[in-house]
């Protein structure tokens, strides 16, 4: 059986799309920033809980705060993206819970009323949308740099709060040259999939 999106899309969003190392100075517009969460904003979280933050580093100032928490070999590509998003979770997302989830408004305090509870469904649920946005940037013909490599205590008191844990750093833009390095390997189906 094949799938039902089309080839050229398949290869847009996971065959061909590829971690971006350079970017070319072409803008990423709000438009676009606007696109991409009205795409991805449908994926689905558990108790439609929706934990993930998005701060976009533009300004000059922004981006020179930001490279400063960034390890070595990220700080060139983040000094040269058009765009710079931090994606962090929310561990406060449980007071949107009445308004995001309307038919089971309890659920804010019958389970999330602990923050060790919050905090963990809060970064599982933020990853969710994390691999979601990074399609959506993807769909919008842009390329997606997600970095890890930074320190996470200095974004997080540069850029957030401690209700928000940062969880990674994706520089967005068109590629720019050498954008790409070699795709490393995958599992095959049977190193992964298991039926029982």
């Amino acid at each position: 059986m094949s799938l039902v999106l089309d080839p050229a899309a398949q290869d847009l969003l996971f065959r061909e799309a590829r971690t971006a190392n350079t970017f070319t100075d072409e803008p990423v517009t709000d438009e676009q920033v606007q696109a991409i969460y009205d795409l991805v904003k449908f994926g689905p979280t558990a108790f439609n809980q929706s934990p993930l933050r998005v701060v976009l580093v533009r300004s000059a100032e922004g981006r020179e705060r930001l490279v400063q928490h960034m390890a070595e070999g990220n700080r060139p590509k983040t000094a040269t993206a058009p765009l710079v998003a931090i994606l962090a979770a929310d561990n406060e997302f449980h007071e949107e819970l009445p308004a995001l989830l309307p038919h089971f408004p309890q659920a804010k305090d019958m389970f999330f009323s602990e923050r060790p509870a919050r905090e963990s469904a809060a970064g599982l649920n933020a990853a969710l949308q994390a691999a979601y946005f990074i399609i959506g940037v993807r769909a919008a013909g842009l390329a997606a740099g997600p970095m890890t490599g930074y320190d996470a205590a200095g974004i997080q008191k540069e850029f957030l709060d401690d209700d928000h844990t940062p969880l990674m750093v994706v520089n967005i833009g068109k590629p720019g040259e050498d954008a790409w390095f070699p795709r490393s390997p995958r599992l095959s189906y049977d190193e992964v999939i298991q039926t029982v």
